[in-house]
């Protein structure tokens, strides 16, 4: 916890981490959500991880059966959701004892001594109780009747049934947290009454036990001060807070917009993806057309048959979801057909660990087809710029007439930051391939465009431009069936240089901090915050480091080797066993790539980066 001053009783802090933790029945991901969209709405800027068992209610008070939420808010800039807590509020054992490692010493820990009970301490396996034996004695610790005094509260409200009396206590927790930081209730009231506006008596009582656990804590002596964290200086503009997920949503939403057709999504529900299909669902008067198919396969042939019908087609999924994609993936592309395949990543492998963040399925994306099927790979860094790589895949396969694989990843998916909401006059222009007129005399479904190889886009139902599609091969000019060997030699190769060709549309690789220097730090996907922070605290250090992060990755872009000659040393961080790395390596054979990786189904903690950056550089 960071400190600049002390004023009136209160200490002025810089930035703050906090994590709720508890059963995945006691609301620690509502708790986490509304203390993150208060203080978005203060002007704080902030990083959230949401993390939680992948069973929809596992055994209470069982260890594997903890839910949090982590939220880093600051006056400065805040690229991660912070790793050594300041504050850990801890519903019951379980939830302590998979949690007190990550809390600094001497910091504070909000207890809800109604849980520790005897039961509830030998499920955490526990041999004593923890608020008795001194291991506590390093931190501060709040011992809070959370469950008793939200019973209190509440006795004079009919109609409650105990069940729902215990479920307000969450709201007890959070109002002592408003109190401790500062922040306003107004905005979770009114949530309340948004959210229970059919449940009256729900909105009364968790507004009470929110306000009861508010002055509560103002009369605890053990929290003599309150502190406060002044709004970031961000740029002027109207922002909301926002995650992967829905970001990725709104992406496709503009780029149809823009580009003037209709959104088509085909999906069928999986863990971390789903929350897409959710969003999407909800927008069905900006022309979205979203369909729930029995099974993966069903949902990305669905939107291949909207493609050939002329909308912008999804298809939404999570590794496993991929894995039943590949045959209809390398469909799409043998069509040359525009479609955006987004792939939500989470552990692996099979099942997995379907609510963890990983970055296992590169390779997949990359070659996960039978025969020779290269697509467009891109991948997203932040919550917020899900929107803009969202964007960015329906453009390249319009443009290009190819598939693009959109790799996201559940961290980022279900974490969230401040956005700058944009106008859609801002975003760059998109452009298809759809015939709107010319003589079909002169017309053959394989004539390219010279720039990007891209055949033109003839919809059913067009006047004199019927055609023949399917996944046999196709003739190169008339696209009739052709087992003829050089032609399918020849098709092989203009549909690689297709891909190979998007080149020449998209930006120069940049190295952030240096352009030249001690180490290069290469990254992708979701590790962006964890790297970008190591990094620049290095460059504070006196160190010269550089860090790129690479969004396009199929293909890369043109300056990416010599981005790299100018660095002394390269390492690749990547939460695999070295994947990028590993194509990296089978690119730029002349060039010597370190790596770093991790596995365990959470992010990089930006301190364990930047000790193996120091340890390469010496």
């Amino acid at each position: 916890m960071i400190t600049a001053k002390t004023k009136n009783k209160q200490e002025i802090l810089e930035a703050v981490v906090i994590r709720f933790v508890g059963d995945s029945g006691d609301g620690m991901q509502l708790t986490g959500t509304q203390f993150s969209d208060t203080s978005a709405m203060f002007g704080n800027d902030i990083a959230t991880f949401p993390n939680y068992p992948a069973e929809i209610r596992a055994p209470q008070g069982s260890l594997y059966g903890v839910s949090g939420f982590q939220v880093h808010i600051g006056s400065i800039e805040i690229s991660t959701p912070g790793e050594d807590l300041d504050l850990l509020v801890c519903m019951n054992p379980a939830a302590l004892k998979t949690n007190l490692n990550a809390l600094k010493a001497g910091h504070t820990i909000i207890i809800d001594t109604d849980s520790f009970t005897k039961k509830n301490l030998e499920k955490a396996l526990y041999a004593s109780n923890p608020l008795e034996d001194g291991s506590l004695n390093n931190y501060r610790v709040i011992e809070i009747a959370m469950t008793s005094l939200t019973k209190e509260a509440l006795k004079d409200i009919e109609g409650l049934d105990n069940k729902s009396i215990t479920r307000s206590k969450n709201m007890f927790a959070l109002g002592m947290v408003y109190w401790m930081y500062d922040r306003d209730m107004n905005h979770t009231l009114e949530f309340f009454q948004q959210k229970f506006k059919t449940k009256p008596l729900i909105a009364e009582a968790n507004s009470k036990v929110l306000k009861t656990g508010y002055y509560f804590a103002e009369t605890l002596e053990l929290i003599p001060n309150s502190y406060t964290i002044s709004p970031s200086k961000m740029p002027k503009g109207t922002y909301r807070i926002i995650n992967g997920n829905t970001a990725t949503a709104w992406g496709l939403l503009a780029a149809t917009e823009k580009c003037g057709l209709e959104l088509f999504l085909g999906s069928y529900p999986i863990t971390p993806a789903s929350d897409i299909l959710h969003e999407l669902v909800k927008h069905k008067h900006f022309g979205v057309k979203a369909f729930q198919a029995e099974d993966e396969i069903a949902g990305i042939t669905s939107s291949i048959g909207a493609s050939f019908a002329g909308d912008l087609a999804i298809t939404t999924t999570s590794g496993p979801g991929l894995a039943l994609k590949g045959e209809a993936v390398g469909l799409a592309m043998i069509l040359e057909l525009p479609l955006v395949i987004v792939n939500v990543q989470r552990g692996g492998p099979s099942t997995g660990l379907p609510t963890k963040t990983e970055q296992s399925d590169l390779l997949q994306a990359m070659y996960g087809r039978n025969g020779e099927s290269p697509l467009i790979v891109i991948a997203a860094s932040t919550p917020a710029d899900c929107f803009d790589w969202a964007y960015e895949a329906a453009r390249l396969t319009l443009e290009h007439m190819t598939p693009v694989l959109l790799l996201t990843d559940g961290y980022i998916a279900n974490g969230s930051e401040p956005w700058k909401i944009k106008s859609i006059n801002d975003m760059p222009p998109i452009s298809h391939k759809q015939i709107s007129g010319g003589d079909p005399e002169k017309w053959n479904v394989y004539d390219r465009d010279a720039v990007t190889l891209a055949r033109e886009w003839a919809i059913p139902g067009t006047k004199g431009f019927e055609h023949r599609v399917g996944g046999l091969e196709k003739d190169k000019i008339t696209g009739n069936v052709s087992y003829i060997p050089e032609n399918h030699e020849y098709m092989t190769h203009i549909r690689a240089e297709k891909v190979e060709r998007v080149q020449n549309s998209i930006p120069d690789l940049k190295s952030d901090f240096n352009d030249e220097g001690d180490l290069l730090v290469v990254g992708w996907g979701g590790t962006f915050g964890s790297i970008h922070s190591a990094t620049k605290k290095l460059n504070e250090e006196g160190f010269k480091v550089g860090h790129v992060h690479f969004n396009y990755i199929n293909p890369f872009p043109k300056n990416t080797e010599a981005v790299f000659l100018k660095f002394k040393k390269i390492i690749v961080c990547e939460l695999n066993t070295g994947q990028l790395v590993s194509i990296l390596r089978a690119k730029f054979t002349n060039i010597e790539f370190s790596q770093y990786n991790k596995i365990q189904g959470l992010p990089f903690g930006a301190s364990e980066l930047t000790q193996k950056f120091k340890t390469l550089i010496k």
